[in-house]
């Protein structure tokens, strides 16, 4: 959650010789246990209050329901199968720049307008160690993008159009006349 030391620090390689420890692979079943609680589509180490460089991603078939087919092809919006990557690097292959609204489980109930490079390239190990290299367009490479932030130190509203930042909830909170509560957990 914003204000969490861990969240504003550039967060650690973790060692290749530790990536099959149990001390790592508890922290790899930590972080799918919150992704899953919150129905997440990227989560990374530091979000948890780790900051080593691990990160979480996965867009399936429900978090495309969320979105028309027009929406889906406008926003490059792709399948990813859950993926979890230890100590990643990204490069950027276009660098054109898309702008589309974001939130994030660090900073709940709010969203912006956050510019993004449309395509990348992301290389690290899975959770058996094994290198794997990714390319990712579109939505994909925005969520990539959005976790190597977090392991960067910085969140999304560093980078945000300003004058697009507002509650994701705010429907709720007009109709309930301002008494709602607002969860930090599921």
């Amino acid at each position: 959650m914003t204000g969490d030391p861990a969240l504003r620090v550039v967060s650690e390689q973790v060692p290749n010789n530790l990536v099959h420890t149990p001390e790592i692979k508890f922290l790899m079943q930590r972080l799918k246990s919150v992704f899953e609680r919150y129905g997440c589509v990227g989560l990374s180490a530091c979000q948890i209050g780790i900051p080593l460089r691990i990160i979480i991603v996965e867009f399936n078939n429900n978090h495309m329901k969320q979105y028309s087919a027009e929406e889906c092809k406008h926003k490059e919006i792709q399948v990813l199968p859950q993926t979890i990557l230890v100590n990643p690097e990204l490069r950027v292959l276009d660098y054109t720049k898309i702008t589309h609204t974001e939130g994030c489980e660090s900073v709940r109930g709010f969203i912006a307008d956050v510019p993004r490079y449309r395509s990348v390239e992301i290389k690290g190990a899975n959770e058996n160690g094994e290198e794997i290299i990714l390319n990712a367009n579109g939505w994909i490479s925005r969520i990539f993008q959005h976790e190597l932030d977090h392991l960067n130190g910085k969140l999304y509203t560093d980078i945000m159009d300003r004058k697009t930042f507002s509650c994701s909830c705010w429907e709720i909170v007009n109709e309930k006349g301002g008494k709602v509560e607002l969860p930090f957990s599921p």
